[in-house]
């Protein structure tokens, strides 16, 4: 296991490994030890293993009155304050380079060294302006949420009126292609926009400019009065949701201090299941919404237009938030960056501290990029690169095809067509929602506790099990077992959510956030971020279209055996990543892929007995058992042993 330098624990907390961490300086933390096994390593091994060196630490090895010095030539060289800020920068260049031992720095006062142990000792405790911003970051994640959902409810109503109601493909595809525009545009434009868009507007102006894209959207969506007019004004809500979802976690990452990082980047998820939840209460306080002379359908059109409220909330204090220091300094502003920071941080050190270490993690990141070659052919022609790129791809793709977001996007029609009546469909939709918000909180222990790879191994079976009986609840006759039917069909829908929200809801995200080197992770991330919208729109085109040509109790059954298929696939590609150093995770990926495979069969009897059968029994340590390296592949390609 590693040791994390700010929890003083012995394995590597997730909450402090998430999707945007590589860009600031958490993963300093984890050195690079000195490896158990004897490692052989060619030139370009060693270069690629130095570039993921100096990103997980710049500062290594430099004694504390070179740091000093350090600090006080930055402050100096960018005009930063006054001889009050450029002390701060003599002892933040030391505190960054391991904020855990900060009681061995000189020179602090009695008051900085309290606020630097409050950090450990009440991580929590933080000025009143950096509450703001975690409002702001879970009030974008609900309009993500309730942009999703409220078409759950709308579509009830509005396809009737646009001719689209029927069984025939036209209607299905149609229907589908309503519900999966916006997903459209993320994964082909949207998501490709965020660089750009982050580069001229900053995160406060991307924030600012896609919350007016959703608000608007919302707002076209309620006037609408035919399916390719629907279609429009949903797709352009894409660009709405397409930069917004990686813009917020990474200001979420840049503002926060180091403490309450990985937590608050993985309340997004939980934030973004509140704004599902909220979707179905707007859908259901609707519901009973008589039209008025001149206006046709007027309850969809609330329903569709109202997810533009948070939106408007987000647009209306964005700009009370302070700028990210990291886009700041992107910019060559550090004054702004450091002005920025001193209005989230209690003392200037702390503030010194996190901008200096942002400073050198660009500079290192600079000269990393300036001597590796293209980071996409990286990716793909470097073997351990490849394998954590196969077990990224997995994790995102499986997140659509355990077929959560047919639940999210079709739930009340999928109530409606076991029997219930459009009120009762509504409130059940709603019941979903609510499960699928509450048992996402619990998702941060549960990451940290069980591991990435046993979560998913556990859940795999479960989440299908779930889909196999709420199909073939199907079966029950609707006429002599009413209640029998729609209570088992609600029953396996609440507990897909309640598996769902701590195995596949967190793990995806995370796990590709920890599995790439970190000279590559952003291109890694961009990778599984587009996966994930492109199969979302996949799911959701489909549905309507699948369900017809199945049934229902087919369509759900499609969805169990991919769930199964996903539990496969994670059990012979997918490593384990928790707690493990950036070392460990060499080594690991290092692994070959048939030898892994090979592994993960041979624990499924291991399972049998110690799970079913309850029997004493002893895992297999593929890791740490071997003493040489003899007839394993270091992770790089050998032209005369090329391992995939």
């Amino acid at each position: 296991m590693g040791f994390d330098r700010w929890t003083g624990s012995s394995a590597t907390s997730p909450e402090m490994k998430t999707q945007f961490e590589s860009m600031e300086y958490d993963e300093r933390n984890h050195s690079i030890a000195p490896s158990t096994r004897k490692l052989s390593l060619n030139a370009a091994d060693l270069i690629r293993r130095n570039a993921s060196a100096k990103l997980a630490n710049p500062l290594a090895g430099i004694s504390h009155a070179q740091l000093e010095e350090m600090g006080a030539t930055y402050a100096r060289k960018h005009h930063i304050g006054d001889e009050e800020d450029v002390r701060a920068f003599r002892k933040g260049a030391v505190l960054a380079q391991d904020p855990r031992r900060f009681p061995q720095v000189q020179g602090l006062t009695g008051m900085e060294l309290d606020v630097l142990q409050k950090e450990f000792d009440n991580r929590w405790s933080q000025p009143k302006l950096m509450y703001i911003v975690i409002v702001l970051c879970s009030t974008c994640a609900a309009v993500q949420g309730m942009d999703e959902a409220v078409v759950n409810g709308g579509q009830l109503f509005y396809r009737y009126q646009f001719g689209i109601d029927g069984q025939n493909p036209r209607s299905t595809w149609l229907t589908g292609l309503l519900n999966s525009a916006p997903y459209l545009c993320c994964a082909f434009i949207g998501c490709w926009l965020t660089t750009p868009f982050n580069s001229l507007f900053g995160r406060r102006g991307t924030i600012f400019l896609t919350c007016v894209f959703s608000a608007l959207a919302c707002f076209w969506q309620g006037f609408v009065n035919t399916w390719w007019h629907m279609f429009i004004a949903r797709f352009f809500l894409g660009f709405g949701i397409g930069p917004k979802s990686a813009t917020v976690p990474i200001y979420a990452a840049e503002t926060s201090p180091p403490a309450i990082r990985g937590a608050l980047v993985m309340q997004w998820q939980m934030w973004t299941a509140f704004g599902i939840f909220f979707g179905y209460v707007a859908d259901l306080a609707f519901y009973s919404v008589p039209d008025t002379p001149g206006i046709v359908g007027l309850k969809w059109r609330l329903m569709m237009g109202s997810a533009m409220l948070p939106a408007l909330i987000v647009i209306a204090f964005v700009f009370m938030c302070p700028e990210s220091p990291r886009w700041y300094m992107s910019k060559n502003r550090h004054y702004k960056a450091y002005q920025s920071m001193v209005r989230l941080r209690y003392e200037k050190v702390q503030a010194a501290r996190d901008v200096y270490y942002m400073h050198t993690l660009l500079e290192a990141e600079r000269e990393v990029e300036a001597n590796q070659g293209n980071p996409l052919l990286e990716l793909v022609k470097v073997p351990r690169n490849r394998r954590a790129m196969i077990a990224s791809e997995i994790v995102m793709f499986m997140q659509q095809f355990c077929g959560v977001n047919i639940i999210a996007y079709y739930s009340s029609q999928i109530f409606l067509d076991g029997g219930f009546s459009p009120i009762s469909a509504l409130t059940s939709s709603l019941g979903f929602g609510l499960v699928n918000w509450l048992f996402a909180i619990p998702a941060v222990y549960t990451i940290d506790t069980f591991g990435r790879r046993n979560l998913l191994l556990t859940t795999f079976p479960l989440m299908s099990i779930c889909m196999f009986f709420t199909g073939f609840s199907f079966w029950i006759p609707k006429d002599t077992m009413h209640t029998t039917r729609v209570a088992c069909i609600s029953l396996g829908i609440y507990l897909f959510g309640v598996v769902y929200s701590p195995g596949e809801g967190p793990v995806p995200f995370t796990y590709s956030a920890e599995a790439y080197p970190l000279y590559i992770r952003t291109v890694g991330m961009s990778l599984a971020t587009s996966t994930t919208w492109f199969f979302n729109f996949v799911l959701s085109i489909t549905w309507p279209s699948l369900q017809a040509a199945f049934t229902t109790q087919g369509a759900f059954s499609w969805y169990a055996g991919w769930n199964i298929v996903g539990f496969f696939l994670v059990l012979l590609f997918m490593p384990e990543t928790k707690g493990k150093t950036l070392e460990e995770l060499d080594q690991v990926f290092s692994v070959p892929t048939p030898t892994h495979a090979a592994y993960g069969l041979r624990q499924i009897p291991y399972f049998f007995k110690r799970y079913l059968l309850r029997q004493h029994a002893e895992p297999e340590r593929l890791y740490d058992n071997d003493d040489t390296a003899e007839n394993k592949d270091l992770g790089y390609d050998d032209p005369e042993n090329h391992t995939y």
